[in-house]
């Protein structure tokens, strides 16, 4: 319907030409018994008219949405790029009028360790002082999770029907006490009115700007990216298809910079796991997304040879699917998944009695029900195929087109550059990395930023792409661009103290006329003395005049 990109359906092909869909294999078997995701199907051509066929479907019950009676709030949620949030969370206002929608507040109770400090300060500001360490802790203990503040949710609109009034459900408040701000929040926690009002998740997300940049860098169409591409897959396991060796690049797999896997508990988790597969990629994202689920839950399965990988429980969608497949009736299956998403299996005894006891009549596995009874929360599988699609998109491009893969990340992931050593080269950078990981915790929150930055540029610069040297007019303001294959631009604001105004300064001068001398560049793009000195010294101005004044001698 192009609703979504994530299709719903079991695992199929399609003709994109004649329409023509398959969803059994040769012997009448159902595709989706063999594969839960379609990207995963062995190629085949049309029966009818001989065109390469699409393979599609990721296999979601359509009860994870509405329900079976159309009886669950449904959860939509919407991925736009980080720069756009803010105009789609202003056109819900057009869609359904200011009056019926709401920024979801939410309420913040006071932590632990703030009640622990709360009840020490109390004391010591009424002198007393030979209280023990465990009466503070019981007094503290009274003032955890009490409330303390309103806050709001970061994408969450709350959308109230014309029929009815926001009173009906809850005051409402300005955020920050500011009666001018754009938004009005719900001053009751979302949470308590969510069974009885539509909230829609318009998410801002980065990976939607990395493959526009892509795409604009590119020239090509990121919607064509091949999502059955084997060389892709194989960085998941090895970094042959980078050429480089895992020694080279300080790393186990090849998918540092890839959104969703390349942080360092997914590069550990996708290194365990070890995926060859788009259904497993999906799983892995499950696992890292929710809470119990992997540590302590499938990694001691997996690593105790209980099951293999591909059984483990990872999004919510699975459990409903397994006990479908295992013979339980869907609407029981249902009530399971919901009861255990939310991980009120360790919290309400009783009701987990009663499930435990359906299972078991199914004759479902130990590790299955014991699995389920730890996890706390899951992240849906919807979500997590929108996710991996992109990821996957984004590592297409660094596998075939590197130089655009990382001109792109340094523009929209990257916080911190050492841009210094980026431009000497491999060895630089090494000796920056190896500084910073000898600081251990003692290192300060940039240089952390710095050093996710150089990881990804050691990679680069160990498959032989360079970043150039920077030039005055090819440079722009913000954003890395492509000069060839082996060798990116970098942008202004890069420098080290250098902002984004100023950046945007020097890239619309430097495209209305060349610069006469450094004092003509100081006062067109209004450059303060240090950034000067600075730019000086890496050479930014090799053979400019000083002065504008001409020597007379």
């Amino acid at each position: 319907m192009g609703i979504t990109e994530v299709n719903p359906l079991p695992a199929h092909y399609r003709c994109l030409k004649c329409k023509t869909s398959i969803f059994k294999d040769s012997d009448g078997n159902d595709l989706g018994a063999t594969y839960s995701s379609g990207f995963d199907l062995p190629d085949m051509k049309c029966p009818n008219c001989g065109e390469p066929l699409y393979k599609d479907g990721q296999d979601m019950p359509f009860a994870t949405f509405l329900g079976f009676n159309a009886d669950k709030v449904p959860d939509i949620d919407l991925n736009f790029s980080d720069l756009n949030q803010a105009s789609a969370h202003e056109y819900t206002k057009v869609l359904f009028g200011v009056d019926n929608v709401y920024r979801a507040g939410t309420i913040g109770t006071v932590a632990e360790k703030t009640a622990f400090g709360f009840v020490k300060g109390y004391f010591e500001d009424k002198g007393i002082m030979n209280k023990r360490t465990c009466e503070i802790e019981r007094l503290a203990i009274g003032c955890t999770g009490v409330k303390r503040t309103t806050g709001q949710h970061p994408g969450g609109i709350v959308v109230v029907p014309d029929y009815m009034d926001v009173s009906d459900f809850t005051p409402f408040q300005f955020p920050a006490e500011d009666p001018t701000s754009a938004w009005r929040t719900t001053h009751f926690d979302y949470h308590a009115i969510d069974q009885d009002l539509l909230k829609l998740d318009i998410l801002g997300h980065s990976d939607p700007t990395q493959l526009r940049l892509i795409q604009e860098l590119s020239g090509t169409d990121i919607l064509k990216v091949p999502l059955d591409d084997k060389e892709t897959m194989s960085i998941f396991t090895s970094t042959k298809a980078l050429g480089v060796t895992n020694e080279q690049i300080m790393c186990e797999t090849g998918t540092l910079g890839i959104p969703e896997f390349g942080t360092p508990f997914t590069i550990a988790l996708v290194y365990e796991t070890k995926p060859t597969t788009f259904a497993e990629l999906i799983k892995i994202s499950g696992l890292s997304h929710g809470t119990d689920v992997w540590v302590g839950n499938a990694q001691e399965l997996i690593k105790n040879n209980v099951v293999p990988f591909k059984e483990v429980i990872g999004c919510r969608d699975d459990i409903m699917v397994y006990l479908m497949y295992h013979g339980v009736e869907p609407i029981k299956a249902f009530k399971i998944m919901e009861f255990v998403r939310k991980g009120k299996a360790s919290k309400d005894p009783d009701t987990w009695a009663k499930h435990k006891e359906t299972m078991e009549k199914a004759g479902i596995e130990k590790w299955f029900i014991d699995s389920c009874f730890k996890i706390k929360y899951m992240f849906p599988k919807a979500h997590a195929a929108a996710y991996v699609i992109s990821a996957f998109r984004i590592a297409w491009y660094k596998v075939h087109m590197p130089a655009y893969f990382y001109a792109s990340w340094f523009s929209t992931k990257a916080t911190d550059f050492n841009i210094e050593a980026m431009i000497k080269g491999y060895d630089a950078i090494k000796n920056v990395l190896v500084d910073i990981a000898n600081k251990g915790f003692e290192a300060s929150n940039k240089e952390n930023g710095v050093s996710e930055c150089l990881k990804v540029a050691l990679e680069m610069s160990a498959r032989g792409l360079k970043v150039a040297k920077y030039d005055l007019y090819k440079s722009k303001g913000k954003i890395f661009t492509v000069q060839d294959d082996k060798t990116i631009i970098p942008p202004f604001s890069a420098i080290d103290g250098l902002g984004d105004v100023v950046a945007m300064n020097i890239e619309s001068e430097a495209s209305k006329g060349p610069f006469i001398s450094i004092e003509d560049f100081q006062s067109r793009c209004k450059v303060s003395q240090t950034l000067i000195d600075k730019m000086r010294v890496m050479g930014i101005f090799d053979g400019m005049p000083e002065t504008s004044q001409l020597s007379l001698f």
